[in-house]
């Protein structure tokens, strides 16, 4: 059998890697869920009870789902939008079919790179507004439903919730540059992309104020300035770093990017190797990481529970930037192994 089109090196372990994923991702996310209002809150222990079907179903719950998705949908196809053209795909925008495959595999990973009806492109509809706007709401329930029980929301809940709507009010901003993402431009959209938009993400990045609910944390003005420091630091060089490269690619020659140094590439492209870039290949990276710490601190450090999104979301970006190693290796060749020379460390300076 021939290798399935340009997949000839499988990713997430394979077949089998992808079953396990399929089955691995919803159980912890319904476990990190249960013991998120327990008592204990251990994340490595069994959760204390489990919930009878009855409790898992809801016509109502089911309605509302639909209901915010259709919302999302139509302010979606509003007309007053911007439009906004993708980075050119490996295929010159043309869309893949490969003939052979394994039906596992290809459903997790997406046999079909931008399925669309019409100009709703399913993808690019997932990846920004249900989600991480769906995150925001869950967050700020979770604090109106503090204040109901405590008579004011903590101060802990008050920068949980002031941070991560930051992140997401940033990535609304700047919306566009969604499209020179990995998952745009190289992953299908099959259950990885879907269930990670659409329950992942708004279900388990709210991990820290579904905590903070039945775990109140005191947290005083000093501590809370210096977990504000770390997360303005950790913004600044998430925000730093990809905005020197979007407008890098947009206009190479922008009195803000020209001074910078480049390497040519054979496919007529130019790699940044100063600025932000030049510190570490991905510098955005280390800032998301520095503002899931920042994320994780007003939980205080009496439970790990908090902490999986930082360890989960090392674990992801880890991955992914082998992921995009690989990729940029096969594009660029030798300008990528120069390119690695000049900027030795991944994501961490010195470390890693």
């Amino acid at each position: 059998m021939a290798p399935q089109g340009s997949r000839a090196e499988l990713e997430f372990g394979g077949p089998l890697g992808a079953a396990a994923l399929m089955l691995l991702l919803p159980a912890t996310m319904f476990h990190l869920l249960l013991v998120a209002r327990s008592g204990p809150a251990r994340l490595l222990g069994p959760p204390p009870y489990l919930p009878e079907l009855e409790e898992l179903w809801s016509p109502w719950a089911l309605l509302l789902c639909l209901t915010w998705l259709g919302l999302q949908a139509g302010l979606y196809l509003l007309p007053a939008r911007k439009v906004a053209e993708g980075q050119e795909l490996k295929d010159k925008s043309r869309l893949r079919y490969p003939i052979n495959g394994n039906p596992i595999y290809d459903f997790f990973l997406g046999r079909e790179l931008n399925p669309r009806i019409c100009s709703f492109d399913f993808k690019y509809f997932c990846e920004l507004r249900p989600g991480l706007i769906g995150w925001v709401l869950i967050n700020l329930a979770l604090l109106m439903q503090e204040a109901e029980l405590r008579g004011s929301p903590s101060l802990a809940m008050w920068l949980v919730n002031a941070f991560q709507l930051l992140y997401v009010g940033d990535a609304l901003w700047h919306e566009e540059a969604v499209l020179t993402t990995m998952d745009i431009i190289h992953d299908g959209f099959g259950f990885m992309l879907a269930f990670g938009d659409l329950a992942w993400v708004p279900f388990t990045y709210s991990l820290q104020a579904q905590f903070l609910l039945y775990h109140p944390e005191p947290l005083g003005l000093p501590l809370a300035s210096v977990i504000c420091l770390i997360n303005a630091v950790g913004y600044y060089i998430f925000r730093g770093a990809n905005s020197q490269k979007n407008t890098f690619r947009k206009n190479p020659s922008d009195p803000r990017v020209a001074d910078l140094e480049t390497i040519s590439t054979a496919t007529g492209r130019r790699l940044l190797v100063s600025g932000w870039w030049g510190m570490v290949r991905h510098p955005n990276y280390l800032g998301d990481l520095i503002m899931a710490l920042a994320w994780s601190l007003p939980c205080g450090v009496s439970h790990l529970l908090p902490y999986f999104y930082l360890l989960y979301f090392t674990a992801l970006l880890v991955h992914r930037e082998a992921r995009d190693e690989q990729q940029c290796l096969q594009k660029y060749g030798l300008a990528w192994h120069a390119y690695c020379q000049r900027v030795p460390y991944r994501i961490v300076p010195y470390i890693y």
